[in-house]
């Protein structure tokens, strides 16, 4: 709570004289009442919209934070490099962005697994939660926080909120039975479990429908948040924020399960059950239920409780949260009405994507079809993977993770089309700057090829653009290479590689023409992969000779820049041959 008191620039309790008997209201030997009054007043006005924020706002996106009860997967992976294109798109258009990741490290799931393995669960987290940290790092996730749910400062930003919620009169206290699940840390309802057969035991068990996991019957005492009373608030909010979650239906599917009532959530559980989380406050008996505790992680790195005047300083609210579709409930209906409760802005928007299976089945131990991420990385190399995510990852559905895919994609795509192109436009026999000096905007061939070039070359952008305002990188990145395929047909109609050995006037115009066009699908090719393929993008615009401070967005318009290739290298091989056996 100190490091609280620090961070809004209030004087510690302890030193005015103060001894703390409750959360809110400290007995002060040398404060009057009406100061300590304006003192929690103050902590009440930086955590609510009334202030008028002075500063500007960065564009907030955000990972969930990933759970440390086991190893990183390649779902992880996907949802990295899905959070950090859309923040590097942010970066390479002018406007400052933050990134989110972290760490979930309490709840039960949690305590058991560390006592699975015989040692304290904050061991357990530290070992884990840097594994998470090296993947983050190895995929070259350019993160502004990497936050854990054990940092103290997000611990006194979980206490101060559920302090709020009481003020508020959102929190009671009663006995809880239903069914719960320890492996999605939520309790489910009647008509959300059913019974089912082990096909290994023949024993009958009551599982989550969605989740497929075990559920069990639980009765405990503790705390609720009235979730109940904000259906009419959460229904006016869809309905006047449809793009609020994308995909579409993935927003019907919520605004189904809201409008068929909500019921108040149980958000503590017994310390005889759960030890390993943030204590209620002025209740040591009782624990932070695990999904309130981790929601609240995103104000946390937001700088909650607000310093009045900065609540958007730090990016708040979110733009984007990028999650997995198995925890759009708590993202969708959880988090937004927990919001609305303390009158906070909700995030803009969440990307709910899809799974990564093998073979067509969902990934598992026991099937032996896992994916290890740093394995997949050091096969093939950070940007390929970076690639093929980006290209093939799901996000409407499910994708199916291939290594042989992986390998087919890398020599379609990278080998022969993006690397293929800056070899030729490398090409010893050209001289690439006369090219650029002397090349023109209009057609110089009158052929269908070129017209479809320059048409490209054209709206790339904007097309790129596009697809990344409807969240789909997929087809961003399509979109590039979509112009690096039409730069190809048209370089194998007009042949520079023939036309030059020629050496007559027209032939050497011809020649400049078609170079030109080809270093500019190059060089814009090299700018708009930044966000998918930062070191390789980073490798085409330092062999084009591209000034570091022409490799904005603002760059990628046609013959826009025309100072590049100073002194280029020839025939460079920028994607070399990888193993393609599937194993």
């Amino acid at each position: 709570m100190s490091n609280l008191i620090n961070r809004l620039g209030l004087r510690s309790r302890s030193l005015l004289g103060c001894t703390r008997t409750s959360w809110s209201t400290p007995k002060c030997s040398t404060l009057s009442s009406s100061f300590q009054h304006k003192t929690f007043q103050a902590y009440r006005a930086a955590s609510t919209t009334s202030s008028t924020a002075l500063d500007k706002k960065p564009t907030f996106i955000t990972t969930p934070i990933f759970y440390v009860n086991a190893e990183p997967h390649v779902g992880h992976l996907f949802t990295l490099v899905l959070s950090d294109v859309y923040k590097r798109w942010e970066t390479l258009n002018g406007r400052p962005a933050r990134l989110l990741t972290g760490t979930d490290e309490h709840g039960m799931k949690v305590q058991q697994a560390a006592a699975k393995v015989g040692i304290p669960a904050e061991i357990f987290c530290d070992d884990l939660a840097a594994v998470f940290k090296k993947l983050a790092n190895e995929v070259g996730v350019d993160y502004d926080r990497f936050i854990r749910t054990t940092d103290q400062d997000h611990k006194d930003a979980v206490q101060f909120f559920w302090k709020r919620l009481q003020d508020e009169g959102y929190i009671y206290q009663s006995k809880h039975t239903g069914w719960y699940s320890v492996a999605d840390e939520t309790f489910y309802t009647e008509q959300q479990i059913h019974e089912v057969v082990n096909p290994a035991t023949g024993l009958k068990e009551m599982v989550s429908k969605e989740s497929g996991r075990i559920v069990e019957y639980t009765s405990e005492m503790n705390y609720h948040f009235a979730m109940s009373k904000l259906q009419p608030k959460l229904m006016d909010f869809y309905k006047a924020n449809p793009d609020f979650i994308t995909p579409y239906f993935r927003y019907k599917e919520v605004i189904d399960e809201v409008a068929q009532g909500l019921e108040d959530l149980s958000i503590s559980r017994p310390v005889s059950r759960l030890t390993w989380g943030i204590p209620v406050p002025e209740d040591n008996s009782q624990t932070v239920y695990v999904w309130v505790d981790a929601l609240i992680n995103y104000l946390t790195a937001s700088g909650y409780p607000f310093h009045p005047g900065k609540e958007r300083a730090l990016g708040w609210p979110a733009d984007l949260h990028v999650i997995g579709k198995d925890i759009i409930r708590f993202h969708g209906i959880y988090w937004p009405a927990l919001l609305l409760a303390l009158d906070l802005p909700l995030p803009k928007q969440l990307l709910a994507h899809g799974h990564w299976t093998m073979n067509r089945k969902k990934m598992s131990k026991s099937d032996g079809n896992v994916v290890n991420p740093f394995f997949a990385i050091k096969r093939f190399g950070l940007d390929t993977i970076r690639f093929y995510m980006a290209m093939d990852g799901g996000v409407d559905y499910d994708a199916d993770y291939s290594n042989e895919m992986i390998a087919t994609k890398y020599k379609t795509y990278l080998q022969n089309q993006l690397g293929n192109l800056v070899g030729r436009v490398s090409f010893k026999g050209y001289d690439i700057r006369r090219s650029i000096e002397n090349g023109r905007t209009e057609a110089y061939h009158d052929s269908p090829a070129e017209k479809a070039l320059l048409e490209l070359l054209e709206k790339t952008p904007e097309l790129v653009t596009r697809e990344f305002d409807n969240r789909s990188i997929s087809g961003a990145l399509k979109k590039i290479f979509e112009l690096i395929s039409v730069t190809h047909q048209y370089l194998t109609i007009i042949q520079p590689w023939s036309l030059v050995k020629k050496d007559t006037e027209a032939d050497r115009e011809s020649v400049d023409h078609c170079i030109w066009l080809c270093a500019e699908t190059t060089r814009m090719a090299g700018i708009l992969l930044q966000p998918f393929m930062p070191d390789k993008a980073l490798e085409i615009l330092d062999h084009l000779k591209v000034a570091e401070d022409r490799r904005t967005f603002e760059w990628a318009v046609f013959g826009k820049d025309r100072e590049y290739a100073n002194g280029i290298k020839h025939r460079v091989k920028m994607f070399p041959p990888i193993m393609t056996e599937d194993h």
